[in-house]
């Protein structure tokens, strides 16, 4: 599955689950509460294919999942450019210390698994949109 087809689903889902919450009578902090790993994977267990295996996507104790994917990351199915014979479809904007490159073959992808920066309440409230690809609206490129 490409970039671009993932960020359609996700999106869809992610505007789905809000809808019912607000539907429901919830308030900004409730719904991201409600984003809690823990519980979505009790409530909302279609969201993620992690969720079925109670798996977290970042070694963290509190993870919270309505950043999932970063605002920070940027992709281009068809690719940013070419770095000898290997082509380089995503990066991270602000070159996370903790975020790296990883070549598959010929193709290179960011690789976001150490980094933990929009799974945190405090960054997720921070850059808060009920329309996740407003918050996401720079990631493709």
């Amino acid at each position: 599955m490409s970039y671009a087809v993932w960020f359609e689903k996700h999106a869809i889902k992610h505007k789905a689950v809000v809808a019912k919450l607000l539907s429901q009578g919830y308030e900004k902090a409730e719904i991201v509460e409600y984003f809690d790993f823990e519980n979505m994977c009790e409530k909302e267990k279609d969201f993620c294919p992690l969720y079925k295996e109670h798996k977290k996507c970042h070694d963290m104790q509190k993870l919270n999942c309505y950043l999932c994917a970063c605002p920070n990351f940027r992709f281009k199915d068809e690719g940013i450019a070419k770095r000898e014979e290997k082509t380089q479809y995503s990066m991270c904007d602000i070159a996370s210390k903790d975020g790296k490159q990883g070549v598959y073959g010929d193709a290179i992808h960011q690789d976001c698994s150490n980094c933990s920066i929009p799974h945190h309440k405090s960054y997720i409230k921070k850059h808060f949109n009920l329309d996740w690809k407003k918050i996401m609206k720079d990631c493709q490129i």
